[in-house]
Order: C-alpha cells, then sequence, then structure tokens
C-alpha cells in the first residue's frame, strides 16, 4: 500500500464530494449543510492532502505501524464524522443520540492524529 498515494487519491475524491455539495447548495440555494461542506474539504480534501504530501517527502514515515494506524483511524473516523455530522444537521436523528456518538467518533480522528504526531516525532 502506497500510504502517500492513498492519501492524496482520497482527498482528491472529498475535494470533489465537496465542490459538487457546494455547488448544490449555492444552486439550491440552502445553506444549512455548510459546515458539512467545510468538513469534507477540511478534513478530507486539505488534512488528507497534506498527509500525503508529508508521507511522500518523508517516506520513511509510511513504512511504520503507526502510519497504517494513523492512515485507517483518520479514515474510518473522517468518514463517520461526515456521515453523523450529516445526519445531525439533517435532523435524520435525534441530538441526543448522534451527539454522543460523534463524540467517540471524534476521539477515533483524534487517536489518528496521535498516531500521526508520534510517526513524526521518532522518525521525521
Amino acid at each position: 500500500m502506497n500510504l502517500s498515494k492513498s492519501f492524496l487519491i482520497l482527498g482528491a475524491l472529498y475535494l470533489l464530494v465537496g465542490m459538487s455539495f457546494g455547488i448544490y447548495m449555492g444552486a439550491a440555494q440552502e445553506f444549512d449543510l455548510a459546515p458539512v461542506h467545510a468538513h469534507i474539504n477540511l478534513l478530507g480534501f486539505t488534512l488528507m492532502t497534506l498527509f500525503g504530501i508529508v508521507y511522500r517527502i518523508i517516506p520513511g514515515l509510511a513504512d511504520t505501524m503507526l502510519a497504517k494506524v494513523h492512515f485507517w483511524l483518520f479514515q474510518i473516523g473522517a468518514f463517520l464524522l461526515l456521515v453523523l455530522l450529516f445526519a445531525l444537521l439533517s435532523h435524520m436523528g435525534p441530538e441526543a443520540t448522534l451527539g454522543p456518538i460523534m463524540g467517540v467518533v471524534e476521539v477515533v480522528v483524534l487517536l489518528s492524529i496521535v498516531a500521526f504526531l508520534i510517526n513524526l516525532w521518532q522518525r521525521a
């Protein structure tokens, strides 16, 4: 698995989704889901692209278990967070139910960043 390439391709896919979502919101003049659009572009495009570039510039980082933990926790966490945020803002479920689940998922994303930081600390 080429970690850099995987992050970069997924980042570009999230950019496509985020921009398409933004175009839809603009055309429909409905901006209630603007935070979802912003999070798709920030978590999906910006961070994944940044991670891909870092793993490309410092290739030794990608050959570690921490890098794989970082990748998979971030993929799972970011995707679930975006889905849950969409569900919350679309009123598809009660905040009392979705809120605590989002909290757990946010911790998953945070743990992925901790894995990235430790990897950088040890090998950069």
